[in-house]
């Protein structure tokens, strides 16, 4: 399953590229492009996914090469806080 967040990507980025991350609770590998093979995430505990309310989506067309996009809890290394981020599949 490719999995692209466009949340997280810079304007500027040539290159795409695949991270680890901890997704509503569970690692799981996320790519700026549908193109890029997902890596294989090593095993690690992730914090518990606070109880939130799912912000409200705007209705837009997906991007190229996904088919739908939800928002997820996607934890922040640096704040150390979950954050809600559109993700596309």
């Amino acid at each position: 399953m490719f999995v692209a967040i466009w949340g997280l990507l810079s304007v500027g980025s040539v290159s795409a590229s695949c991270r680890c991350v901890c997704m509503n609770g569970e690692v799981r590998a996320i790519c700026s492009s549908t193109l890029d093979i997902e890596p294989i995430c090593p095993p690690r505990t992730c914090p518990i996914t606070p109880p939130s309310v799912e912000p409200i989506q705007r209705p837009r067309v997906p991007p190229v090469g996904t088919s739908r996009c939800v928002q997820k809890q996607i934890y922040n290394e640096y704040t150390h806080r979950y954050e809600w981020k559109e993700v596309c599949y």
